[in-house]
């Protein structure tokens, strides 16, 4: 059985105030890790209206001071908004607190619009051209390694040192991402659910053939990121996703809405235009009782020869979010961990 994870986005839900999707994100890693799922990672997002997920670090840091065991992490914090150093000693304090559980997954999009990028770095449309360097310069001081010789910063250390460092994994939604982690022999997370798969088995097919060994990781390890919601039933599964499948539509659109109640979601009036795109997305979503869903991952896994699956699931009741995992790590035969 390969390692389940969870990828947490701070949803943004009708009727409920920002925070209470922060807080939600919290208590959502407490449940999976007794559920005993791998990892928990939350995602950087900016001036968006359904994630209100700003700041992974910050939140990285909180689900690591009340868990014990799951790893914790990032998908991701977007580079080009930060210096490598900045990021670079965010990751150790965050490791200082938590010895061994934490991932830095890194990616290269913007999490945001043109604007707001810029808004959160002045030199945004430049910084993506400096991803590279940027990356081999996180893993360096990461590492405490050494930085290229005639390097400005070279003799600059980065704090806290310790036993231990994050695991660092590459994350993207197009082949530049795995080139890249084929490049420095880093893991390797494929955004699947953004996609609706386009692209993916292209791109994990470049890292596994072009994939140079790194000391931390001598084989290629891909991962890929999926979409689904399970139920008791199926069709309380199909109405749940109502909600998410409206988000979607809308996003098509350029409208990124806070997340609607499944029976809102289902009662508008679309065109069949419309209806034939929520078919199109029903049908590259994982969406069903708990052994449908465990078939889906499974096939997948099968078809891409992937080593893990990090699980993403929107719902408007949080009740309902808790129970899809708890469905997906019993079938899959998850193993609980005690209090």
């Amino acid at each position: 059985m390969i390692p389940i994870s969870v990828l947490d986005q701070s949803v943004a839900t009708v009727g409920r105030p920002h925070g209470q999707a922060i807080r939600n994100t919290v208590e959502m890693a407490k449940v999976c890790e007794k559920l005993g799922y791998a990892r928990f990672w939350v995602s950087e997002h900016h001036s968006h209206g359904s994630i209100v997920g700003t700041a992974p670090e910050v939140l990285i840091a909180a689900i690591a001071c009340q868990t014990s065991t799951i790893r914790v992490g990032s998908a991701g914090v977007m580079l080009p908004h930060y210096s490598p150093l900045h990021v670079a000693e965010q990751f150790r304090v965050l490791d200082a607190l938590a010895p061994g559980r934490i991932d830095l997954g890194l990616g290269r999009a913007p999490g945001s619009d043109g604007r707001t990028a810029y808004a959160l770095h002045p030199l945004a449309n430049e910084r993506p051209n400096q991803f590279v360097t940027d990356v081999r310069d996180v893993l360096a001081w990461l590492a405490d390694k050494p930085l290229p010789e005639g390097h400005p910063f070279a003799q600059v250390k980065c704090l806290p040192q310790d036993e231990t460092v994050p695991e660092m994994w590459m994350l993207g939604s197009s082949d530049y991402g795995a080139q890249v982690a084929a490049f420095f022999g880093l893991p390797y997370a494929f955004a699947w659910f953004f996609t609706d798969g386009r692209g993916g088995r292209e791109a994990i097919e470049i890292y596994k053939r072009s994939y140079k060994p790194s000391e931390r990781h001598p084989e290629p390890h891909p991962a890929i990121c999926v979409w689904a919601l399970a139920a008791e039933t199926e069709a309380e599964a199909l109405r749940q996703y109502q909600s998410r499948a409206r988000t979607r539509l809308l996003r098509d659109r350029g409208i990124f809405a806070t997340l609607e109640s499944p029976d809102a979601a289902g009662g508008y009036d679309y065109t069949d235009a419309e209806r034939t795109r929520l078919a199109q997305l029903r049908n590259s979503a994982i969406v069903g009782d708990a052994a449908q869903v465990a078939d889906g991952i499974d096939k997948l896994v099968r078809e891409l020869g992937v080593k893990e699956v990090a699980v993403v699931t929107w719902a408007y009741d949080e009740e309902v979010r808790q129970e899809s995992y708890r469905l997906i790590a019993k079938t899959m035969g998850l193993s609980p961990r005690d209090d």
